[in-house]
């Protein structure tokens, strides 16, 4: 069950779910019990009630007649696709390569998955790796993309910072 419900102090309109005890104004942060509120109408539909609202608001500010001859939120929505201009047309009519720009949004995506920040790449080497020495945790962040010099930054942070030790010129993750 959606309400549209008022504030008797700063006359704000919300829309409530069920039937809850108690209601904060969003506005002014009053808080009232629910059932003083006035409700301007109740209904199943969380999309009617939205509608409701949104044309109260409207007629508050007298542009009930315009908000009429609008489509309903859920026709709109529909209508999204078919509103102006498609990504790749406007990249290309600002001159960027869409087939770029593609290609970069599919090798963060697979970086974003797999977890390859360079921070990341420098402790799985030190995980993975049967001996962790420097050289070889360079070797195995080099072969991912990550410089050396970062990757021994990276080593003498970690061991400041307690996330691995070193031993022998060897790593471990504590």
């Amino acid at each position: 069950m959606y309400a549209v419900v008022g504030c008797s102090e700063c006359s704000a309109l919300w829309v409530t779910e069920g039937r809850p005890e108690t209601t904060q104004c969003p506005r002014c942060g009053t808080r009232r019990k629910h059932a003083k509120r006035r409700k301007f109408v109740e209904t199943d539909d969380e999309a009617h009630a939205r509608e409701v609202r949104a044309s109260m608001l409207a007629n508050r500010q007298g542009q009930g007649d315009a908000f009429a001859e609008l489509d309903s939120y859920a026709e709109m929505e529909g209508q999204l696709d078919d509103a102006g201009v498609d990504d790749e047309t406007y990249l290309e009519a600002s001159g960027v390569d869409a087939d770029a720009v593609s290609a970069a949004a599919e090798r963060a995506e697979r970086g974003a998955t797999s977890g390859s920040s360079r921070k990341e790449t420098v402790l799985a080497a030190v995980r993975d790796l049967d001996e962790p020495t420097e050289s070889a945790v360079v070797a195995y962040a080099e072969e991912r993309g990550v410089p050396a010099s970062y990757t021994e930054r990276a080593l003498a942070k970690l061991v400041r910072a307690g996330d691995l030790s070193e031993n022998r010129g060897q790593y471990r993750r504590l």
